[in-house]
């Protein structure tokens, strides 16, 4: 008698647990407060965690077009650097046949006692 009445109550604690009727108990009636709350708190973690999977890609984003203007800025440097060189202005300049020439002379004459 007591196995089959262990039986039906598993079977209906089943069935009621699939039904829903579990949710109608006692206990979860004096626990609703608690269980929303909790239910909050998840999805606020889950929103939370996607907004910060979404920072994560925009930073990373964000460094590598850094690195690539970085690197365009070094080139763009590099390539005035080499065209602001004396010895290239100076073959400009005389290629333009003109009576322009480097001076021999320095700017400055600096004397020493």
């Amino acid at each position: 008698m007591e196995d089959k009445e262990a039986k039906k109550k598993k079977s209906n604690s089943l069935k009621s647990i699939l039904g829903g009727d579990i949710l109608a108990t006692d206990f979860f009636r004096r626990q609703t407060k608690l269980l929303v709350l909790i239910m909050v708190l998840v999805i606020f973690y889950i929103h939370n965690r996607y907004a910060s999977q979404q920072q994560q890609i925009e930073i990373d984003k964000l460094k590598k077009e850094l690195i690539d203007i970085k690197y365009d800025a070094l080139t763009r440097s590099s390539e005035l650097m080499e065209k602001s060189r004396q010895s290239r202005i100076e073959d400009y300049i005389s290629t333009k046949e003109s009576d322009l020439q480097t001076s021999t002379n320095p700017p400055y004459l600096i004397r020493t006692k």
